[in-house]
């Protein structure tokens, strides 16, 4: 087999991409174990509601998770209804959502859970007459 050599110049273009390809992973930090006090996480203010991010990184095995709680006022929604690659479980601790996926509607109390799959159009707005607090937790990537 004949091998290839390359000049100085062509590996000096050639490296820097090869470094910035891993970028993303290189970013990415593994889970390690941990407790997360409700009383000790950052709170983040969008008007009448507040959200706290829990987690973020990789499990172990390289699989992505997110996590994070939000306490959403009567009759707001988080944001527009949307969809993405990764799956998103919702799990209502406090109040009413209704939530919508895929054009299918339902009223959802405390203790529910709710699983989004892979691509579908999905979202959720308080429709309770208190704050409804719920825990977000997203798998793999976008």
């Amino acid at each position: 087999m004949k091998s290839k050599s390359f000049s100085r110049r062509q590996l000096s273009l050639l490296l820097p991409a090869l470094a910035g390809s891993g970028t993303a992973a290189a970013e990415d930090k593994v889970l390690a174990s941990n407790m997360y006090a409700f009383e000790d996480l950052p709170v983040k203010q969008n008007g009448k509601n507040r959200s706290r991010a829990v987690l973020d990184g990789l499990t172990h095995k390289g699989f992505r998770i997110e996590l994070h709680h939000t306490e959403l006022a009567p009759g707001e929604a988080p944001h527009a209804p949307h969809q993405h690659e990764r799956e998103e479980l919702l799990m209502i601790r406090e109040g009413t959502l209704e939530v919508t996926i895929l054009g299918k509607s339902k009223k959802m109390g405390a203790g529910s859970i709710v699983l989004v799959a892979s691509n579908e159009m999905h979202g959720w707005r308080n429709v309770g007459a208190t704050q409804a607090h719920y825990v977000v937790m997203a798998l793999g990537r976008d």
